[in-house]
């Protein structure tokens, strides 16, 4: 099994006929992702990439079937696009697009409040490497080729230690059941939490590798919610060990601002909720070796 997308799923591509859009869609369509077409406001009714072209993604959705969606769409509209997603009844939308303002993210979160749980849409990202469940369907801008298909849930903030790990893994014949670039803005869609409560509910995902960084508060709450509700192992890398405090790596979240949130003290939390720490990137395929044997 997989969370969030599977071989059947049925997926738009929001900015379908842009450069950058254009340029993944065919990574992703080569990759067997099912793509059943796109969206592009004022080119409704052409073919791109032999697929249908349309004005909105209400219209895209009704005359598809689509469930869900991903974003190639400049910051400035970037919130407008995930919304009209919300609206249209997509489950899965996610966001690549980077820049994306904090004040649009807010006014998303809260659009989404409107939603019941079940009828709202699951954001991934913004800012983000997408999802992609290997040897199914590829929904973002991952390397699929050095994804091995398996039963190894990934939950990351940064794309590169994502691709890291997935490289590690399948040099130990390890496969991934799901990866999920939950995005590196300090407002995302979904948070470590919200991800590793669906890996758990995978029977498929033996165990699951977070990959956090310094600043904010959600691998800590994820860490939490694994040692009160979690059977399968949990590992984690969480980078900036050797941060100083207050500052600011690379992610826009990666900034320290409260007890809790530097690596050091991220790692004795989620020591204290027991996951498994990886004490630096070049072991996170060994660290979650040895948890899988020490489950067996």
């Amino acid at each position: 099994m997989s969370i969030l997308i599977d071989k059947k799923t049925k997926i738009i591509v929001q900015g379908f006929t842009g450069k950058i859009g254009t340029f993944h869609s065919e990574e992703m369509i080569k990759y067997g992702t099912n793509i059943v077409g796109g969206v592009t406001p004022g080119k409704g009714g052409q073919k791109h990439l032999n697929f249908p072209v349309f004005n909105t993604v209400k219209e895209a959705v009704r005359k598809t079937g689509a469930t869900a969606s991903i974003l190639f769409v400049p910051p400035a509209f970037a919130a407008d696009s995930a919304m009209e997603a919300a609206d249209a009844g997509i489950k899965t939308c996610v966001a690549i697009t980077d820049g994306i303002p904090s004040h649009d993210m807010i006014r998303i979160k809260r659009y989404m409040r409107r939603y019941s749980r079940n009828e709202k849409m699951t954001l991934i990202g913004p800012n983000c490497a997408g999802v992609i469940s290997p040897g199914k369907s590829l929904l973002g801008i991952m390397p699929g080729h050095i994804y091995k298909e398996g039963k190894v849930g990934i939950i990351g903030r940064s794309g590169t230690l994502g691709y890291e790990a997935a490289q590690q893994l399948k040099n130990l014949n390890i496969g991934i059941s799901t990866s999920v670039g939950i995005g590196g803005d300090p407002i995302n869609g979904s948070s470590f939490r919200d991800i590793i409560e669906k890996f758990e509910q995978d029977n498929e995902t033996d165990a699951v590798l977070m990959i956090g960084e310094i600043g904010g508060p959600q691998e800590v709450a994820a860490g939490k919610f694994a040692k009160e509700n979690m059977k399968k192992p949990v590992i984690a890398y969480i980078a900036g060990l050797t941060a100083p405090k207050g500052r600011v790596m690379g992610h826009a979240g990666a900034i320290v601002s409260a007890y809790g949130e530097s690596a050091v003290e991220k790692v004795e939390l989620l020591k204290e909720s027991g996951v498994i720490i990886s004490k630096n990137p070049s072991v996170m395929g060994e660290s979650v070796k040895l948890a899988l044997n020490s489950k067996t």
